[in-house]
C-alpha cells in the first residue's frame, strides 16, 4: 500500500511567499454572489429556480508562475542550454523527467546564504549511502523549509551553487527541488557577497548551469524534513504554459515498499 506526502505548499494569498511585487492575489467569489453568471446561461431562469438561490463557487487568480510551489524550466534560467541550444519552455519538459526515484540531502544545518558545493553534496549521499543514478530527483532540504509563511521565509536557507549543480547534472540529474524561495542562495546574502567581490558569477549561479546542462527544478517545496533519504517516487508533473519559463506543480512523494532503496 502506497503511502503519499504532499511536499506543495497551499496558494495562499496575504503571507509571505515572494517578494512584494510578484505576491499572489485571491479573489473569492462564493454560491450567494454567482447566481447571476449561471442565470446568464438560461433565458428565463430566475434566482428563484435555483436550489437555495445559489450560483457555483469561484475564484479569481492574478499570480506568476513562480508562485507557489512550481518547477522551473531550462528557459527560466537563460536563453540557451547544453551549450547553445535553444532552452525549452515548460511545456517542453520531458514527463520522464518528472517522475523518478528521489533522494533527500538534508542541508537544514548549513547557514542561511551558504553556497552548497560539489563537495557538501558528495558527502551527505555518501553519509546516507546513496549513489546516484541518472534521473533521480534530488530534493533539498534547507532551514526555510518550515519559515514558509514567515517574515523571514525569503532570507532563510542555503544555496546550491553552479558547481554543485553541474556535479549533479553531469551524473544525469534531470530535476532537483529545494523547500526555499529559490534554489540559489537568498539574494539579501548573495548582495552582500556581490557587495565585497564585485563577481557576477556568484548572482544565481545554480539557475545558470543550465547554460551547461539543461535541467529543471522545483522551488518552495514543504515537508521535506517527513521524507526517509531515499525509497520512494517523485511526482512533479507541470501545469502546461505555453513558452513559459515555470509550471505549478503538485509535488508528490510516494512511498511504496517495493521501491528499490
Amino acid at each position: 500500500m502506497a503511502r503519499f506526502v504532499d511536499l506543495s505548499v497551499t496558494l495562499e494569498a496575504g503571507i509571505p511567499s515572494d517578494p512584494a511585487f510578484m505576491l499572489p492575489q485571491i479573489e473569492y467569489f462564493s454560491h450567494s454572489q454567482t447566481a447571476e453568471q449561471i442565470i446568464s446561461f438560461f433565458p428565463g431562469l430566475t434566482i428563484d429556480d435555483l436550489p437555495n438561490r445559489e450560483g457555483w463557487a469561484i475564484e479569481k487568480l492574478t499570480l506568476w508562475t513562480h508562485n507557489g510551489t512550481h518547477l522551473d524550466a531550462p528557459y527560466h534560467h537563460h536563453s540557451t542550454m547544453n551549450g547553445g541550444s535553444d532552452a525549452i519552455a515548460i511545456d517542453e519538459v520531458p514527463l520522464e523527467w518528472c517522475f523518478a526515484p528521489g533522494v533527500k540531502l538534508d542541508f537544514r544545518h548549513l547557514p542561511d546564504g551558504y553556497v552548497a558545493t560539489p563537495e557538501d553534496v558528495d558527502d551527505e549521499l555518501r553519509r546516507i549511502g546513496h549513489e546516484l543514478r541518472p534521473h533521480d530527483i534530488v530534493l533539498v532540504n534547507t532551514a526555510a523549509g518550515q519559515r514558509y509563511g514567515h517574515d523571514d521565509f525569503l532570507n532563510r536557507g542555503c544555496g546550491v551553487g553552479r558547481a554543485a549543480t553541474e556535479w549533479l547534472l553531469e551524473r544525469g540529474v534531470r530535476v532537483t527541488g529545494t523547500d526555499a524561495w529559490s534554489w540559489d542562495a537568498p539574494f539579501a546574502h548573495t548582495a552582500k557577497r556581490w557587495a565585497e567581490t564585485r563577481d557576477p558569477s556568484i548572482i544565481w549561479e545554480g539557475h545558470r548551469a543550465s547554460m551547461a546542462i539543461g535541467y529543471c527544478h522545483m522551488e518552495k517545496l514543504t515537508n521535506l524534513h517527513l521524507l526517509p533519504s531515499s525509497g520512494y517516487l517523485v511526482s512533479c508533473f507541470p501545469f502546461k504554459i505555453k513558452g513559459a519559463s515555470a509550471g505549478f506543480v503538485r509535488a508528490v512523494a510516494i512511498l511504496e515498499h517495493s521501491v528499490e532503496k
